[in-house]
């Protein structure tokens, strides 16, 4: 490893390039305790673009009160126009959400629900079919506006309330979100519990039921230490978006139990180990990493920044 990567051996039946949906500027950063500046979320975003990442979540469209380290959502995304080659999804709550997003000239949207009732009322104050309900406009009028529209779907493995979580309930919660008119599927760990055998029920299900691998993303949280054979799982059923969070930044407000999402860099050295094409430098994307945690005054948990740095723990 002379170079700072792994040594490359392609393993069967994986795709050859997985998009990464980088999710650490707005899940990540929503979870500090403390406001981090406009200014160095805004070189935090470009940063992770100029690693090569082409998918960046850069913030959240929620009323300021519920989360208000994304109050600068208007201020923030104006100071990211200049930059090309990568997405910039926003997350929008409601209809209020998605009109100030189309003000700012967003072109991709998510929206945020639950496969559980617990989870609706703690996070969205409504119970799923309301969640659902609230959603229908918002996805329609993404749609009629050209928006890309990608649902989550949270509680897909465990609830920190209701525990285990069903297959068939996240199935029919999962189809009902797409067939509001979402373009892609993000099922969420929330609280970490998942493991291989039940992601792979999971998707087994979601094929059966209509909906597209290619429509999926994964979103696992590392609380178990299990985000990345999970990860390998879903890849080996053709799932090809992942989502992570750089330097293993954010867990979940409102489940306490959640701890931080997978570290991009965790996957990206274990993508490169495997020959999987992700366009990003693993070099730079590190650097951020090491740089954004210097901002925030700690360490990164990502056990591969820890590896390539040698940063102080």
């Amino acid at each position: 490893m002379s170079n700072g990567l792994p040594m490359s051996v392609p393993s069967p039946g994986l795709p050859p390039r997985i998009r990464i949906h980088e999710v650490g500027a707005r899940d990540g950063l929503q979870n500090e305790k403390t406001v981090v500046p406009t200014e160095v979320k805004a070189e935090f975003i470009h940063r992770l673009a100029g690693a090569g990442l082409t998918t960046i979540e850069a913030t959240s469209f929620v009323h300021p009160k519920w989360v208000p380290q994304l109050a600068d959502a208007e201020q923030l995304f104006p100071q990211l126009r200049d930059i090309s080659g990568a997405c910039l999804p926003v997350l929008v709550p409601n209809a209020r959400g998605l009109e100030r997003a189309l003000d700012l000239g967003a072109r991709r949207i998510a929206v945020f629900g639950s496969a559980t009732e617990s989870f609706a009322k703690a996070n969205l104050n409504r119970t799923v079919d309301e969640s659902l309900a609230m959603f229908e406009p918002v996805v329609d009028q993404a749609r009629t506006a050209g928006m890309h529209v990608r649902g989550y779907l949270s509680m897909c493995f465990g609830d920190p309330w209701e525990g285990p979580v069903p297959v068939a309930q996240v199935i029919s919660v999962a189809r009902r979100l797409m067939d509001l008119g979402c373009d892609e599927l993000s099922l969420g760990d929330t609280i970490g519990v998942a493991t291989p055998g039940h992601v792979s029920a999971l998707l087994t299900g979601l094929e059966q039921a209509g909906v597209a691998t290619q429509s999926i993303g994964v979103h696992f949280h590392d609380t178990y230490g299990q985000a990345l054979s999970n990860t390998l799982t879903a890849l080996r059923h053709g799932v090809t978006t992942v989502d992570a969070s750089a330097g293993g930044l954010g867990g979940c407000p409102y489940a306490k139990s959640a701890t931080g999402n997978l570290a991009t860099e965790d996957l990206v050295w274990m993508l490169e180990g495997l020959g999987i094409e992700t366009g990003v430098d693993l070099g730079r994307l590190t650097a951020t990493s090491v740089w954004m945690a210097g901002q925030l005054g700690r360490p990164s948990p990502s056990r591969t920044v820890k590896a390539l740095s040698h940063q102080e723990q």
